[in-house]
């Protein structure tokens, strides 16, 4: 399985996973798909959107990660230092958190639908949250 799509309330995505980069990353994901969750706008982090998920335990180790991701590049936080989370990044994006810089795993990339990323920041930064589903396509 490699193409996801992810819809986010009216807006539609759709990505691949960084399999070689983030393999237990991936797999962990894949195995709990179709995810569901609402998605904010960050509030340290910059110009992205995140998915919060609390003290999550994944068992899954850093991987490809990264603290300055992207537009598009999806990051998966374990947890640590900070809660974990799904960082949905669209546009400059320094990763951190109220302890100070994290780094996620890189382990999504956008491959459709990414001119419409800054919409969804826009949306969930002045209306709020937004439900998200992530899906597989194969």
């Amino acid at each position: 399985m490699t193409a996801i799509s992810i819809t986010a309330g009216p807006y539609s995505f759709e990505a691949a996973f960084e399999r070689d980069r983030a393999p237990r990353t991936c797999s962990w994901f894949a195995e709990h798909l179709p995810f569901e969750s609402k998605i904010i706008h960050v509030r340290w982090s910059g110009e992205a959107a995140w998915i919060p998920l609390g003290d999550l335990t994944s068992g899954v180790p850093l991987e490809n990660h990264t603290t300055y991701p992207s537009r598009g590049d999806i990051l998966f936080y374990p947890g640590g230092i900070s809660e974990a989370e799904i960082l949905f990044p669209y546009g400059s994006t320094a990763f951190a958190s109220k302890v100070g810089p994290l780094a996620g795993n890189h382990f999504l990339t956008i491959t459709s639908g990414a001119e419409r990323l800054g919409d969804l920041g826009r949306s969930v930064l002045w209306e709020g949250a937004l439900d998200i589903v992530f899906r597989s396509m194969d």
